[in-house]
């Protein structure tokens, strides 16, 4: 996208710290929806910085949880995005203080910087009607506002709140003044919103002025800025990422930049447009945007549909079939399968809290596991046994470490590992292995140029994750 700058950069602000379980069990909180390819070959957060990889605007900065930076950077690199800040947030505390974070990191470069503040996990489909609120936004942002955007509803739904438009603000055509904002309404009055046509979906997309945002913020909201102000005077820098301090941050205010800002400041306006946009907040959401077959069906992956109308299938792991059913949503990963109704989709968080009352993993955890280096998944674990897919990334490495419990057979499948093992360090070849013994310092590196792949049979009386002592790690993890 080409954008016609105003002045000086936009800054991009990427919001990525939601765990998306109404799209479990695809997003679970160890690898959550927007890091997944829904919508196209690219991962939610990929599109969504891509949209402002372009001339006007600056490297974004990304502001996430610390258990996902390893991931959050490789998408980023694999996008091509070059030189973004990733702020880590040691946990969530909701947007209003990941906003003020990112606001005054901004605002030491430059504290008349205009932030574009985006989600993560939206999809904008029109990128051309994008440009052109951006255009009226950009503008409205340097004269002073605080700019929401809002989304021109296709239906009446109860999942969004809503903004009411006003008053055209002179001298910026396409922005308006806000009459009020409405709480996610019930049926029938997000019927009675979309007939009146001057109602629109707040999509959580910001725009204004670093200054602006910490005048506002110490006027409305200064207990979330003075506790975001000392995690950041606490900020350490850990590789490429930027820690904020943990005891000032999780003192802040757990609140939203609506609640905090945005519904008490008499400087916001709105941007109305159409831009084909969703918050993919459900699986219905997901089905009404992705593209369909002639009967209204989406099928993603392993899937069989016969005789199937207005459904949606996606299979991550063993062939699914479906048989004259209609509305539903079915979706099989490699460690559990939901099915649902489409009306019933925006309830599947109800499934995720009994999961984790049960205190089963799969509410929060995938079967693979992501690492720095690359991932991890369990094949097969029986008493005192456990078969591991083991996948390193070219010029990447396995921490120097060992096991008071376990021993381990390395089988090489794909590509060359050099293995250290105590004082010997061995090039192990496709079709090759090496048996690690208990208590043995040992360490996997890909010195390759295409993934390595390594089947790990682990024995033992214990082989929980925690049996490892790192001695020396390239990602900072002793």
């Amino acid at each position: 996208m080409t954008f016609v700058d105003l002045g000086n950069k936009i800054v991009p602000v990427i919001l990525s710290g939601g765990s998306g379980t109404r799209l479990w069990p695809v997003s679970r909180k160890s690898f959550p929806k927007q890091f997944w390819p829904l919508l196209s070959e690219q991962s939610l957060l990929a599109e969504t910085a891509l949209r402002a990889h372009a001339p006007g605007f600056t490297p974004p900065i990304v502001v996430a949880n610390q258990e996902h930076r390893f991931v959050v950077a490789e998408q980023l690199r694999n996008a091509g995005i070059k030189d973004p800040q990733i702020l880590l947030e040691p946990s969530g505390r909701n947007s209003a203080p990941a906003i003020a974070a990112a606001t005054l990191l901004a605002a030491e470069t430059n504290p008349d910087a205009v932030l574009w503040i985006m989600a993560a996990d939206a999809s904008i489909n029109d990128l051309g009607a994008l440009q052109t609120a951006l255009q009226s936004a950009a503008a409205a942002a340097r004269a002073g506002y605080l700019v929401t955007f809002g989304m021109k509803p296709t239906s009446p739904e109860t999942g969004y709140g809503y903004i009411t438009e006003g008053a055209p603000i002179d001298h910026l055509p396409g922005v308006f003044s806000v009459n009020h904002f409405i709480e996610k309404p019930d049926a029938a009055h997000a019927e009675a919103l979309l007939k009146e046509g001057n109602n629109f979906w707040n999509s959580g997309m910001f725009m204004f002025k670093a200054g602006m945002m910490l005048a506002e913020m110490e006027r409305l909201a200064p207990d979330v800025l003075n506790a975001v102000q000392a995690a950041m005077k606490s900020r350490t820098t850990d590789l490429d990422f930027i820690r904020l301090g943990t005891a000032a941050f999780e003192s802040a205010p757990d609140i939203s930049i609506d609640y905090a800002i945005v519904e008490k400041t008499d400087q916001a306006v709105v941007v109305p447009a159409a831009l084909g946009w969703s918050d993919v907040g459900s699986w219905a959401a997901l089905a009404e945007i992705a593209p369909k077959d002639d009967q209204g069906n989406v099928a993603v992956g392993e899937v069989l549909l016969e005789g199937v109308t207005n459904s949606y299938a996606r299979s991550d792991g063993a062939m699914t079939a479906l048989l004259g059913v209609r509305d539903l949503v079915v979706v099989t990963t490699k460690d559990a399968v939901l099915v649902a109704h489409k009306n019933d989709s925006q309830n599947v968080k109800k499934i995720v809290d009994r999961l984790k009352k049960m205190k089963r993993p799969e509410a929060d955890t995938h079967n693979r596991t992501y690492r720095p280096w690359g991932f991890y998944e369990s094949l097969i674990q029986g008493d005192r046994f456990q078969v591991k897919r083991i996948v390193v990334w070219p010029g990447q490495k396995l921490s120097l470490q060992k096991h008071y419990h376990r021993a381990e057979h390395w089988v090489v499948v794909a590509g060359c590992a050099a293995v250290t093992c105590d004082a010997e360090v061995r090039m192990v070849h496709e079709n090759e292995s090496i048996y690690l013994p208990l208590g043995c310092v040992h360490r996997m590196e890909n010195p390759g140029k295409i993934p390595l792949t390594v089947i790990e049979v682990q024995s033992g009386p214990y082989l929980g994750e925690d049996d490892i002592v790192r001695i020396e790690d390239t990602y900072g993890r002793n």
